[in-house]
């Protein structure tokens, strides 16, 4: 039997480190080669190579028709990415099988990446996969297979002016309990930018009033959003992947965060262009109020890969500014790391399926108005005529001067 004199069958692809994962980015050619290992001579009949991507979702909610029914009810979808097909050994033509002698054999492949791919994802109701598989016939025998997974990384350069521009909100509450009025609670908040890459701190600035009669803590924590879509239906997972807390705030005080500092951790990219799956980040800012619902204020983030680039590098070469940072790709999380707070604690059950408006103009000019929002408004006055000794209206010989006192 071939499989007896089998000694080693495996797809390998070239990285160019070995101790990393294969990454690639759209666009980009894939190379690698079959391992075929014989201890002996053998009869083939094809090898074959197929690659392949797509994303998938798929879960089930269970319904009721009824006191006494019920059913489940399922959802799944699939999006293709990639799909090439080559074969590496042929059968011959007349029929017969190829002969291998023992020792090993390698079969070399290449092959194009398309333009427009989705970031490799795992998720709990669906993932986004990329891999290359090998099969090895022989007539009268079972196929035999090897497989090997890729990752693919969509490059996000946080660089644009969309993801450069300055983010800020301010939203207000206010407390009640058993319909007293407590007072009211406000925060207003801003982030120097939308786009940030892993492992960068970001900044907060904020200012918190607390005009009501209780005790209150700010918070802030960075959200992730996992939309799973199928059939028109949706599904999402939320989860908390980093957070921070301030002081307690006394009735009637403020409370100002000078660039209170928040670092991402090792999470992967946002994912913006799949039709059913999409991975968004939010900063979001909420106060406990005791006696009545969270205040929250939410920030859109967009995670990328290309961090940002320094002032002076605008001259350097187009290959090093749009290089893909993968350092994400090894980050280490400590052994023993303080666990974020559950999603309920930062959000409550009321406000967390609601999606926040944009702030209105009237509310950004008071919010952007505080002490900690450093803007420019534009200089819409005209200049001064320049000076000039000699009088641009003079006044004519013909005409007698009024009296002054008529």
């Amino acid at each position: 039997m071939l499989f007896d004199r089998l000694r080693h069958f495996c797809v390998l692809l070239d990285c160019p480190e070995l101790d990393s994962p294969p990454v690639f980015s759209p666009g980009e050619a894939v190379s690698g080669r079959v391992v075929l290992e014989l201890s002996g001579e053998a009869r083939l009949g094809a090898l074959q190579l197929h690659a392949q991507g797509c994303a998938k979702v798929h879960w089930t909610e269970s319904r009721s028709a009824g006191s006494s029914t019920a059913y489940t009810q399922s959802y799944s979808d699939q999006v293709p990415f990639l799909s090439h097909r080559d074969t590496l050994l042929a059968a011959p033509d007349n029929g017969e099988v190829t002969v291998l002698q023992a020792g090993k054999h390698e079969f070399p492949f290449t092959f194009q990446l398309p333009e427009t791919l989705a970031t490799s994802f795992e998720g709990r109701h669906g993932n986004v996969r990329y891999w290359v598989k090998a099969k090895l016939h022989r007539p009268w025998s079972v196929v035999k297979k090897a497989k090997r997974e890729f990752t693919v990384i969509e490059p996000i350069d946080i660089n644009t002016p969309a993801l450069l521009a300055p983010q800020a909100g301010v939203k207000e509450k206010l407390a009640r309990a058993w319909y007293c009025n407590r007072g009211q609670v406000s925060v207003s908040a801003k982030i120097d930018r939308k786009g940030y890459t892993p492992g960068e701190v970001i900044p907060i600035f904020a200012e918190i009033d607390n005009c009501s009669t209780r005790t209150i803590v700010p918070k802030a924590a960075i959200i992730q959003t996992q939309t799973f879509i199928a059939r028109g239906a949706k599904k999402q997972k939320k989860s908390v992947v980093a957070s921070i807390a301030g002081d307690s705030i006394a009735a009637g005080k403020r409370e100002v965060w000078h660039g209170r500092a928040l670092k991402i951790p090792p999470v992967g990219p946002s994912i913006l262009q799949c039709r059913i799956i999409r991975v968004e980040y939010a900063l979001k800012v909420c106060v406990d109020i005791p006696g009545t619902s969270k205040l929250l204020l939410e920030l859109p983030l967009v995670i990328g890969t290309i961090p940002l680039h320094p002032f002076g590098s605008r001259t350097s070469s187009v290959s090093s500014q749009y290089s893909v940072n993968l350092d994400w790709l090894r980050m280490v999380i400590p052994e023993e790391p303080e666990a974020p707070p559950e999603y309920s604690s930062v959000v409550s059950s009321e406000e967390s399926a609601q999606n926040l408006s944009a702030p209105c103009e009237d509310e950004l000019s008071t919010g952007l108005g505080g002490p900690f929002f450093a803007y420019i408004q534009e200089f819409r006055y005209r200049p001064p005529p320049l000076y000039s000794e000699v009088d641009p209206n003079p006044t004519s010989d013909g005409i007698r001067p009024r009296c002054m006192t008529c």
